[in-house]
């Protein structure tokens, strides 16, 4: 029983927030309807990417800080709140261009600063990988692995209390983007780091209820993380997978950190000779002049 009283509280955590993000609407973008909050002035655009199974509303305590800094964007990805589903596949693919037609039809211009939790994390590396142009900077909130779902974090090697927790209580959306997660993550592994974006890793101390080898698999892939991005700053936090949930001020932290790397760094762009400030004040392409030969 011990171990259902762990699930319960497992799902009650993933699947509903303590709190709400205000503002909250339902409007159009890339042809469907998607549920989002938007607040706060500034560049740059900190972009917020939930959990498998989560809402905007994780966010709830990490927002009211991040808008007093800069602008600020949360959503609900296809089929999760009051997001029209999509035909297409749930693989990070797909959500990286969702997301893409949001903050274009809401006219926010890149770069931003991403903010992904838990498998939020693994498509946010996904963005950042394939567009590093239109990112300022990383945040990862005990993200998930590119290889998250290989060794001991296999499915099939879960608990069989957690695969029935799961499979009863999770929607088919949820389903479906567990299903697409190990492609997804081998898609992040097949692209580049840009070593020009900042990263920041959030990393949970704590794994409650897993076995003792899915714990340490578990460690050992948060810890890697940070491998993956050569001069990343790394942070453990004590606290479990729920860190916005949990240790909230851990997020705002890293985002103040995030925001400001980014601000520098476009600074000292907008300092060299041929940068012009594109829209939302921060720099845009910067050319360096070139002298002919004659």
């Amino acid at each position: 029983m011990k171990r259902w009283r762990l699930a319960g509280l497992w799902l009650s955590v993933c699947l509903a927030g303590c709190a709400t993000v205000p503002g909250v609407v339902t409007d159009s973008a890339g042809g469907r309807t998607v549920e989002h909050a938007l607040a706060g002035q500034g560049a740059p655009v900190v972009v917020f990417e939930n959990g498998l199974g989560a809402s905007l509303d994780w966010w709830a305590k990490v927002w009211p800080d991040t808008v007093q800094e800069t602008t600020a964007l949360a959503y609900n990805r296809a089929g999760y709140g009051h997001s029209e589903a999509s035909p297409g596949p749930r693989d990070g693919a797909h959500v990286v261009e969702e997301l893409r037609a949001l903050l274009k039809s809401r006219k926010l211009p890149p770069p931003y600063v991403l903010v992904g939790h838990s498998l939020g994390g693994l498509y946010m590396q996904l963005f950042a990988r394939q567009y590093p142009g239109e990112v300022a900077a990383l945040v990862l909130v005990d993200s998930t692995h590119p290889d998250q779902m290989r060794g001991a974090g296999n499915p099939d090697l879960w608990p069989t209390w957690l695969k029935v927790a799961f499979r009863l209580s999770t929607s088919d959306v949820v389903k479906q983007e567990l299903a697409a997660l190990d492609a997804t993550g081998q898609l992040v592994a097949s692209l580049p780091v840009d070593p020009a974006v900042p990263v920041f890793v959030l990393s949970a101390l704590r794994t409650p209820g897993a076995s003792p080898a899915l714990a340490d698999d578990v460690h050992r892939k948060r810890a890697d993380i940070a491998h993956l991005y050569p001069g990343s700053t790394q942070v453990w936090v004590d606290s479990g997978h729920g860190i916005p949930l949990e240790k909230p001020e851990a997020v705002v932290q890293a985002i103040r950190d995030a925001v400001q790397a980014a601000r520098a760094s476009q600074a000292a762009r907008a300092a060299a000779p041929g940068c012009a400030t594109a829209a939302g004040g921060l720099p845009g392409a910067c050319t360096q002049g070139v002298q002919s030969g004659g």
